[in-house]
């Protein structure tokens, strides 16, 4: 049986970070598979996902904290 695999996140800013990229993620494919976008609507989403990745870099980069994976066996 495959052992379960936990996410510790080091700090509350990192996690609300990660959690506003994954939902710019999920709207932009969400909406892609729902429907043709236009262009400025794609744009400005595929940037909502960019700009969430960025935050995120710098954010480890200032306070040197990242999600870190551990696997209980």
């Amino acid at each position: 049986m495959p052992s379960p695999l936990i996410l510790a996140v080091s700090c509350p800013e990192h996690e609300r970070l990660e959690s506003e990229f994954q939902e710019a993620r999920d709207r932009l494919r969400t909406l892609t598979r729902l429907r043709r976008l236009t262009p400025p609507e794609e744009k400005q989403l595929v940037d909502r996902v960019a700009m969430a990745i960025a935050r995120i870099k710098e954010h480890e980069a200032e306070h040197r904290c990242q999600r870190h994976e551990r696997v209980w066996r």
